[in-house]
């Protein structure tokens, strides 16, 4: 009856294995293919030879892309938004979820309902342009970062997570002297490591991949974002545009190639970041959801 039990927990593990794998290569396949095909010659691409490996190595659709600098310039405008954006993202979440995380403070009910007034409703992107180009701040990057200052729903994420936090440790702390800053830096923060990972990656993200705000409000186009010059690039792309190298032998490259290598640079970067909060990003995120 014992090995009879061994033997089908063994199948059900293996079933378990089977449905895993099946469940990753159907994950992975879509970026795998669009690598592959990013780095293929454009026969085989128009042959629909490329499946996971690329056919006829070339870097020609990334070269088409780089060698005018403007995607580089791009890049540069992303990172500063991002890195930016994030870190006040971060310092007004903090700021807003600590303290709102005590029930002590006055008036702390009408606060949070007017809070998640605006998770409900908001005024629409005519209103907030006016606003915005009434402060003048039109192409300019504080028009991104002013209006997004504070997400509401992770500030909620962060306020139900500091609300499970033991209260005797800020107690022993503020007996020892400490205030509220100092608490706050020293225990509260360093105790939140896994939920603040979570969160800066949702906004780092959020802030990578940022289009319409910036196709609204910046007008300058060395100011662009990465993901706006990406679409102005492939929107004007034409095989006859298309030609890789100089001189009498050209090859043309096919605009499934540059829009695969395309993808490639929007996402890479922000993979690269991932590894980093990976220890603490599940955590976080399950910790941050259900305390409270």
């Amino acid at each position: 009856m014992v090995r009879r039990a061994s033997e089908s927990g063994r199948w059900l593990r293996r079933l378990v294995y089977v449905l895993l794998a099946l469940c990753a290569y159907a994950t992975l396949f879509p970026f795998v293919n669009i690598i592959a095909t990013s780095l293929s010659s454009s026969r085989a691409i128009n042959a629909a030879e490329v499946f996971m490996w690329p056919i006829e190595f070339n870097l020609d659709a990334y070269r088409n892309l780089l060698r005018d600098g403007q995607l580089v310039v791009a890049m540069k405008n992303t990172v500063v938004i991002t890195v930016v954006g994030t870190a006040l993202n971060m310092l007004f979440t903090v700021m807003a979820a600590y303290p709102l995380s005590k029930t002590r403070l006055k008036g702390r009910n009408p606060m949070l309902m007017a809070i998640l007034f605006t998770m409900l409703f908001s005024g629409g992107i005519i209103p907030s342009f006016l606003v915005v180009n009434g402060l003048g701040l039109v192409d300019s990057y504080w028009a991104l970062w002013l209006p997004g200052l504070m997400s509401a729903y992770n500030m909620f994420v962060l306020k139900s997570f500091l609300e499970g936090l033991p209260e005797e440790l800020e107690e022993s702390a503020a007996i020892d002297g400490a205030g509220e800053a100092l608490i706050l830096w020293k225990i509260i923060l360093p105790l939140s490591k896994p939920v603040l990972a979570a969160l800066t990656l949702f906004y780092a993200v959020g802030w990578w991949n940022s289009y319409m705000n910036v196709l609204i409000y910046i007008r300058s186009t060395d100011k662009m974002s990465l993901m706006v010059k990406l679409y102005q690039m492939i929107d004007l792309i034409s095989p006859e545009m298309l030609r890789a190298g100089e001189g009498v032998t050209q090859t043309l490259i096919t605009p499934e190639g540059i829009r695969a290598a395309a993808i490639v640079i929007a996402i890479v970067p922000i993979l690269c970041v991932y590894p980093f909060l990976q220890k603490h990003f599940i955590k976080g995120v399950l910790l941050g959801s259900v305390k409270g």
